[in-house]
């Protein structure tokens, strides 16, 4: 087992003296890098961004984006990392740097001003610069801003999306200046360096047994040498994104004796579509199953642009959101409206329970010490009537105070089939079975949809909180459904 090392904008550095839970972000700033910055401290502002070196999509690497305020440094042991000091080269010593594309556009088109959130904001950006299908239909120059084509209020004529911004927060410069600068940026040159890093392959996982003190960070090879780590130790805090973990340890000073890593773990990171089943690894992002089913499951498409930020999205996955077993995570209402089942693991082996099955009580499940997600299924073809509703104060980067998931299957204007998941309104996420049962077999009108509402507005046992009153959160259940008949009666095939 080697000493555990990370690579920073081109220098390997070893990651002691630090603490197992230590943060990229506090890692960093100890060694100077002070341009990666905290603010929130769980995820949600951004100013913490830095680029990682991850499997791509479309090439070798990609240049993604995350949190460094949630990340442990342990791991990145063996990875490839770039922050924002890192984007600007040095032609000769003793010259000053010249600025990254992304650097240079912010600077001059005034997307800075107290400049705390830039650095954070421009590795994001850096990011979806390098995004290869981008760079595909960028134009180039510094006046690609002002052209038309294929340009909207959210993508810029270059190709730029701006939900891969989501999730930087800016409090005095203003978001226009910052969108002129995005919208600007070309696609690499020749010569870019990390543009040419795309075309290697990024750094192989590696295994780590980081210890210090008391507390130790593992990453075991194979799936069955951490099931069998997991057995020993059932105790054992299970991270992949650490997307929520990361929050406990900065909020609420939480530590832990043993972390294990399961995120890099190749048997959790594979993504099958078969002819009656799509299979996805339980440690793959957010962003990654996006990118790679391209629309295969619509109804997961509906839900990943409302699923927090760009930034969480590049780090959490489905596995984790499950296994927290939170009744207002945004895809379990999704995932049972689907009738998604899961793969279970552990040293004796494997089970599949149906994900409606799956949940047992607030924060609990039948998974059992020393189990793991290892997959999520989904069976083939999916409904073609679907459709997921967020409900939360903001449209987007938000926690949902409802969430409501449907899947019909609509034919011959009746409907044959109805499954439909709610998140929010009880201890677990459920499955709206009344609802369900008033659906099936009825004609597809808006006297089905009214009758079906009513029930639906009962379905649950929704409470009251800072987020939503318990009555208004009923009425949202039945105002959904009606929304959805509103959206598609004239799509329904007859």
């Amino acid at each position: 087992m080697t000493a555990a090392r990370i690579t920073v904008n081109g220098k390997e550095a070893p990651i002691a003296p630090a603490a197992p839970h230590t943060t990229v972000l506090d890692f960093l700033r100890e060694r100077g890098l002070t341009g990666t910055k905290e603010g929130c401290a769980e995820g949600e502002c951004g100013a913490c961004s830095i680029l990682v070196a991850r499997p791509g999509v479309n090439k070798p690497t990609d240049w993604v984006p995350v949190n460094a305020c949630l990340v442990p440094v342990a791991a990145l042991d063996g990875q490839e990392v770039v922050t924002s000091e890192g984007l600007a080269t040095v032609e000769a010593p003793g010259t000053p740097p010249v600025l990254h594309p992304v650097q240079e556009e912010m600077a001059v088109r005034g997307g800075s001003q107290c400049g705390y959130c830039t650095p954070g904001f421009i590795c994001s950006m850096a990011g979806e610069y390098y995004r290869p299908d981008r760079c595909a239909h960028a134009e180039q120059g510094p006046d690609a801003a002002e052209g038309t084509d294929n340009a909207d209020a959210e993508h810029g004529p270059n190709g730029f999306d701006l939900h891969a911004l989501s999730g930087n927060l800016c409090r005095c410069t203003g978001y226009r200046p910052i969108r002129d600068a995005a919208f600007a940026v070309g696609a690499p040159t020749d010569d870019d360096p990390l543009a040419r890093r795309r075309d290697q392959a990024p750094p192989a996982p590696v295994a780590t047994e980081y210890r210090r003190g008391d507390s130790a960070f593992v990453r075991k090879g194979t799936l069955a040498e951490t099931l069998r780590l997991l057995r020993e130790r059932p105790d054992a805090v299970v991270v992949a994104g650490s997307t929520d973990w990361g929050v406990e340890v900065n909020i609420r000073s939480r530590r832990a004796d043993c972390v294990v890593a399961v995120d890099r773990l190749p048997e959790l990171r594979e993504l099958r579509v078969e002819s009656d089943h799509v299979e996805i690894g339980a440690a793959l992002t957010l962003t990654e199953i996006e990118r790679r089913l391209d629309g295969t499951v619509p109804l997961l498409a509906q839900l990943f642009p409302q699923f927090a930020s760009r930034l969480i999205r590049n780090g959490a996955t489905l596995g984790g959101n499950l296994g927290t077993g939170s009744p207002i995570g945004d895809s379990p209402p999704v995932l049972l409206a689907l009738e998604a089942s899961l793969v279970l693991a552990d040293a004796d082996g494997e089970r599949e329970v149906p994900l409606a099955e799956y949940f047992t009580g607030y924060r609990q499940s039948v998974r059992r010490p020393g189990e793991l997600i290892r997959a999520v299924r989904l069976p083939l073809p999916p409904a073609p009537v679907t459709a997921f509703h967020k409900i939360a104060k903001r449209r987007f980067d938000d926690i949902s105070s409802v969430a409501v998931a449907f899947a019909l299957d609509v034919e011959g204007g009746t409907v044959r089939k109805a499954r439909i998941g709610l998140g929010g309104v009880a201890a677990t996420p459920v499955r709206a079975l009344a609802t369900e049962a008033a659906l099936e077999g009825r004609p597809w009108t808006a006297q089905t949809a009214e009758a079906a509402a009513e029930v639906l507005r009962g379905e649950g046992t929704p409470m009251s909180d800072h987020r939503a009153s318990a009555d208004y959160r009923a009425a949202m259940l039945g105002q959904s459904l009606l929304k959805l008949y509103a959206q598609t009666t004239e799509a329904v095939p007859s």
